[in-house]
């Protein structure tokens, strides 16, 4: 059988951090843990139009709870003056009974984002829009994006249909299996008049390297992507100029001697032709006994053994009755 896993949590410590950062003594870890969780579900109802990807908490040692929302409509959480924002935390405040910071963080490009494709598509099925038509585009936005690989599923009482099924569709690859794969996943659902359609988004964007890891997990303070900005170096004492005194060479400059050109070498000529001899090498005693004779003495001993040939007559034998 198949075990599905998160991919979010599959992944957490490799590349991507925790959504809530605190710690809590056991006594306390429930009533942390379900004031989170409930601090969620009054922020998504309050601002369920408002293109809400992910809350991040943080817990400090005084007793202040920073909530951070990753929206891709900042203006609707902010209100017109800050009201929204303003009458967002001192609900929370009452309810909880901490003070409560509220940071809006904005989603620059809401199509790499799996959970705000997912809400859209599920919003456009409420709507009664074909759901493959609505799962097509937005592929088709993903991956002109700037992804490397979406997946979209679908799966419910689709179109109505008596029999509930599942449909999914993909473009380019989605590595699940991969943990340096940076991969995003987000689902919805969309509650039509003949039942509830899951929609379930995997985005693929790019591959984690070693340095982004460290700075996500350790927590540099540098988002994932974000090169390490150049330091100044430490400004270098100038030296004293006395008069009759030469002055210091640093190391880095090349000295006088160095930066003189060099002489020119003087290349000799080279001897004429007739000057160079080639010295033959000495030939040992078995290449001497295997040196062959020379072609001339073969041509005079061929004429020979023709003229001996030519001398000869050949012999009859008589037949004795």
């Amino acid at each position: 059988m198949g075990h599905k896993v998160h991919p979010n949590g599959f992944r957490l410590g490799v590349y991507r951090p925790w959504e809530a950062n605190w710690f809590a003594v056991d006594k306390d870890y429930t009533k942390l843990l379900h004031e989170d969780l409930e601090m969620r579900r009054v922020i998504l109802r309050r601002l369920h139009n408002a293109g809400i990807a992910k809350i991040e908490t943080e817990r400090s040692s005084n007793a202040q709870m920073t909530v951070t929302i990753h929206t891709a409509k900042p203006g609707i959480v902010i209100g017109k003056g800050g009201s929204s924002v303003d009458q967002l935390r001192e609900d929370l405040e009452k309810r909880f009974g901490n003070r409560v910071r509220i940071s809006i963080q904005e989603i620059k490009q809401p199509e790499l984002d799996a959970q705000l494709v997912a809400e859209n598509i599920a919003s456009q099925i409420e709507r009664r829009i074909s759901y493959k038509r609505a799962m097509k585009q937005a592929i088709l936005r993903t991956m002109r994006s700037g992804a490397k690989g979406v997946r979209i599923y679908a799966g419910g009482r689709l179109r109505g249909a008596e029999m509930a099924r599942r449909e999914w569709d993909r473009e380019g690859r989605v590595p699940l299996h991969t943990l340096r794969a940076n991969i995003d996943f987000g689902r919805a659902t969309a509650k039509t008049t003949f039942g509830a359609i899951g929609v379930k988004c995997w985005i693929y964007k790019d591959t984690v390297s070693p340095q982004q890891r460290r700075m996500a997990v350790i927590g540099d303070g540098a988002p994932i992507g974000e090169a390490i900005a150049p330091q100044p170096e430490a400004p270098v004492a100038e030296p004293i100029i006395e008069p009759g005194v030469p002055l210091p060479i640093s190391p880095s400059e090349p000295s006088a001697a160095a930066a003189a050109p060099a002489p020119a070498e003087i290349v000799s000529e080279k001897p004429p032709r007739a000057a160079r001899t080639r010295t033959a090498a000495p030939k040992t005693k078995a290449a001497e006994g295997k040196a062959k004779p020379a072609p001339r003495a073969k041509a005079a001993a061929k004429p020979k053994a023709k003229a001996a040939a030519a001398d000869k007559k050949p012999t009859t034998r008589k037949k004795t009755s």
